[in-house]
């Protein structure tokens, strides 16, 4: 007998004053305009991950990738949504769908959006369908609307077995 849990995923970055890539779902949307992070700083994948990890019951992605670990310095977000699909699978279960949303007042991202999916649909293990992935701005207001960061929200729906420790 399978169970249903769900999982909800927050994260948010300011923008790096040195020049560094902009990855978002694991996809580089701009060369140079990145943002700060000890890891690739991907705000959409950690969204994600803290999504998987905290329906499972596990440690957030700094207890797997701590952030003054010289070994996750500049490290590839999707490894982490790779580490929570992982913790995931140990427990027997599966994703069924995530839907994350990027807040943000640049850079327009839906030229990336099928990229995004096709990419973490690889990693979760769903088909790209079962992937959303939209954006919103902040209507010029706080931090974000400033244009000092991003922000995303991840929310996924897993399947587990009813006796796993979920």
């Amino acid at each position: 007998m399978m169970i249903t849990l769900v999982g909800l995923g927050y994260d948010i970055h300011r923008f790096a004053e040195e020049e560094r890539p902009l990855w978002l779902g694991g996809v580089q949307v701009h060369p140079t305009k990145g943002l700060a992070g000890h890891s690739d700083a991907d705000v959409l994948c950690h969204a994600l991950a803290d999504a998987i990890l905290g329906a499972i019951g596990e440690p957030d992605i700094g207890y797997w990738f701590p952030p003054g670990d010289p070994a996750c310095a500049n490290i590839c977000s999707l490894r982490i949504v790779e580490k929570a699909v992982e913790r995931l699978r140990i427990q027997g279960g599966r994703v069924v769908n995530a839907d994350c949303a990027l807040i943000a007042e640049a850079p327009k991202i839906m030229p990336f959006v099928a990229q995004m999916k096709e990419t973490l649909a690889t990693v979760l293990g769903v088909p790209a369908k079962r992937v959303g992935i939209k954006a919103t701005t902040n209507e010029k207001l706080g931090a974000i609307g400033r244009r000092e960061g991003m922000a995303a929200f991840a929310t996924v729906s897993l399947l587990v077995p009813e006796d796993s420790d979920s």
